[in-house]
């Protein structure tokens, strides 16, 4: 079972490597969206400090939203998610393989890219471990949300649209508690609340995605 959770995954992988343009999409996305608000608000420090962790958050909320609609859509048109489904390995371990993969593609370039793009945005230099800490739990989350609203959207028209209105409003708790780990930390105040909140709702949403997931793939394929 392990061996074909790893399989998945690699495919997973090598199809995202291999086009290639879902990563700069995002990442692009990521960074000029996140540039052009010191355009908008001016250039004053202190603001763009005050709004900086909000806008680093909403600008990676929106990128991962950017390929979730092309998570499970490939394999449900070529009918080879049928045969997944088929398979040996659990629908729900292959969910969980999807999402996985759609973190590592997505999500680790964004944290890669988040602190340059607070240092833009004059975040304080106490908030830099938190930023981090923030992204690596709350990122996988936002992939494993996400499933479950491509998932939900497998053969709908406007798929794209459809996942970001189901999607954004299941982001709003991480948006919350990675925003308010990240002004604690500036204001020298305990961030440990909130990232065991962070971690309490990864660790929630990794075995209810795949289960909920699964679920509405089945539906989908009947």
């Amino acid at each position: 079972m392990i061996g074909a959770f790893r399989h998945i995954l690699a495919r997973d992988l090598r199809i995202s490597l291999r086009q290639g343009s879902d990563i700069v999409v995002v990442v692009m996305f990521f960074v000029i969206t996140v540039a052009l608000f010191p355009f908008g608000v001016g250039p004053e420090g202190n603001i763009l400090a005050r709004i900086a962790a909000g806008v680093v958050w909403v600008c990676a909320m929106l990128a991962t939203l950017l390929s979730l609609d092309r998570m499970f859509l490939s394999d449900y048109d070529d009918g080879s998610l049928e045969l997944l489904a088929l398979s040996a390995l659990p629908l729900e371990a292959i969910v969980l393989a999807k999402a996985t993969a759609h973190w590592l593609v997505t999500g680790l370039p964004l944290i890669a890219a988040a602190p340059v793009l607070a240092m833009l945005l004059n975040m304080a230099a106490e908030s830099y471990v938190t930023l981090f800490a923030v992204m690596l739990l709350g990122t996988p989350t936002l992939s494993l949300i996400g499933a479950i609203g491509a998932s939900l959207t497998l053969g709908a028209r406007r798929a794209g649209v459809l996942v970001s209105v189901l999607v954004l409003p299941l982001y709003i708790p991480v948006l919350i508690f990675a925003v308010g780990a990240i002004d604690a930390a500036a204001m020298s105040l305990p961030v440990r609340p909130h990232l065991l909140f962070l971690g309490a709702m990864l660790a929630g949403a990794l075995p209810l995605a795949p289960l909920a997931s699964a679920a509405a793939i089945r539906q989908a394929l009947t």
